[in-house]
């Protein structure tokens, strides 16, 4: 049985793609600058790469799974054509005013714990980056390091204070590979 290895969660709208509110159009997909090279330095790093992200419009009713693989699979095409690949892709369809409360949701971190189970990660030596304080928190609640992003929500975020502890700010993804980890042997 191989030894735990530790992720890279990250969120994806604001974070690797340029945030279009409830994007259900794989046209509208657009990768932020830096995006497929994090990924690529991460896994030639020895992490996981796990996109972890909520899909409210789902459940409010915006669009559909089907539109919503449709861009996933824009978004994983975009990336590979850049030679940057995902372990996994998970997404929380719920809202809690539309479909009650569940545990995928960012900030709970059911995503993290499911992708954990799949791919044996070590969620103590893993990060989670995103834009906002609800995928800070999911990483939190499983052990992870928080990476805040300025991009998407990120600024508004960060500009709103009360971070959580430890979280470290950078402008965008395309700083991840200078970040301790990332082009180098994952945090042990």
């Amino acid at each position: 049985m191989r030894a735990p290895r530790p992720a890279a969660f990250f969120d994806r709208d604001g974070t690797l793609i340029v945030d279009a509110d409830y994007l259900s159009d794989p046209d509208g997909v657009t990768l932020i600058p830096g995006a497929p090279e994090s990924i690529r330095a991460a896994r030639d790093a020895g992490w996981l790469t796990v996109v972890v992200t909520n899909q409210s419009g789902i459940g409010r009713g915006l669009y559909s799974e089907s539109d919503y693989r449709a861009v996933d699979r824009r978004f994983q095409a975009l990336l590979a054509a850049e030679g940057a690949t995902l372990d996994a892709v998970l997404h929380c369809p719920h809202h809690p005013s539309f479909t009650g409360v569940c545990d995928c949701r960012k900030p709970a971190p059911g995503m993290l714990l499911e992708a954990a189970r799949r791919l044996g990660i070590d969620l103590a030596r893993s990060v989670v980056v995103g834009d906002k304080r609800s995928d800070l928190e999911a990483g939190l609640a499983v052990g992870a390091a928080p990476i805040l992003v300025r991009t998407g929500y990120g600024a508004a975020t960060e500009a709103g204070g009360d971070l959580p502890a430890g979280t470290r700010v950078i402008d965008s993804v395309r700083e991840l590979p200078a970040e301790p980890g990332f082009g180098s042997a994952p945090p042990r």
